[in-house]
């Protein structure tokens, strides 16, 4: 049987829009709150955000530095809301933003202070897609990308950035949405510490190539030459034994001149390293000493 907090436990589809003050942490109080004070009020003069809270399709819970808005009503909503802020906040050259967008997996929780506040994957990928841009930046989830890209409005503005490496070492593939009078066009950061990272890599991939190839062309040449070494080292140790000529009147010493020569050639070929010209060839020159 579920129990009663898991009875009350529902999931619904949020499309999560994160705002975040850059630097935040190093203004001074008053600082603090007069930039605070001023995104609230950029935030709420926005048409997107006043159509979405009139119709009760609108969450927006503080996060101290900042805010997040869960939109309820379509995945358009945030992306709207975010540029109409990104336009606004260019008169308020003070305040320093970037903000994520995601949809996903949310669900209401009440926290210490019995208000209401959101947890979810949904709110968890929006914070780590945020965490990847600078001052300026309105980045969002593949997954969001993807749903937009065929709208003809927002597909001219997503510019794919590739993978990021985030908290805990997990990866989150997200596009930069930028365009004239909006968003940064600059790329992140961290995606250009990940670039040089790479181009690193590459270069040293192509070194070892490199090396490895000059190893495989000494190493070729050394073959090369070692056998015209060895032929020549053999070539310098030979002897051919000639045929003995039977000088005597007694042709049967012919036998015994012939056993003679068998036998030093039989002896010399044990030799090592001493190539001795073969029977056949000692028997060829014998034959065309005879024919002369």
């Amino acid at each position: 049987m579920p129990t009663a907090s898991e009875s009350n436990f529902q999931l619904e589809i949020g499309h999560v829009l994160l705002i975040d003050i850059v630097g935040y942490s190093k203004l001074l109080i008053t600082e603090q709150r007069e930039q605070l004070q001023e995104l609230n009020e950029i935030v709420r003069n926005t048409a997107q955000f006043r159509a979405s809270d009139a119709n009760g399709m609108l969450l927006r819970i503080p996060t101290g530095d900042g805010m997040a808005l869960i939109f309820r009503d379509s995945v358009e909503a945030p992306l709207r809301c975010a540029v109409e802020i990104s336009e606004a906040v260019k008169t308020h050259p003070e305040i320093h933003l970037r903000m994520g967008i995601h949809s996903g997996p949310v669900s209401e929780v009440t926290d210490v202070s019995e208000r209401t506040n959101i947890a979810g994957a949904g709110i968890d990928i929006a914070q780590r897609v945020m965490d990847c841009g600078d001052a300026g930046h309105i980045l969002l989830s593949k997954h969001v990308a993807d749903d937009l890209a065929p709208h003809p409005r927002w597909n001219r503005c997503l510019h794919d950035l590739g993978e990021c490496e985030v908290k805990h070492g997990a990866r989150v593939s997200v596009v930069n949405l930028y365009g004239d009078q909006f968003g940064n066009a600059t790329q992140p950061g961290k995606f250009q510490t990940v670039q040089k990272r790479r181009a690193r890599v590459r270069w040293a991939e192509v070194a070892i190539g490199l090396l490895v190839l000059v190893a495989i062309v000494a190493a070729f040449v050394f073959l090369l030459r070692r056998p015209t070494q060895s032929a020549l080292a053999i070539a310098g140790k030979s002897i051919a034994v000639l045929p003995f000529e039977n000088l005597s009147e007694e042709k049967g010493n012919a036998y015994f001149a012939e056993g003679i020569k068998d036998e030093i050639l039989t002896k010399l070929s044990t030799v090592h390293d001493l190539k001795v010209i073969s029977r056949t060839s000692t028997a060829k020159y014998e034959s065309k000493s005879t024919c002369s």
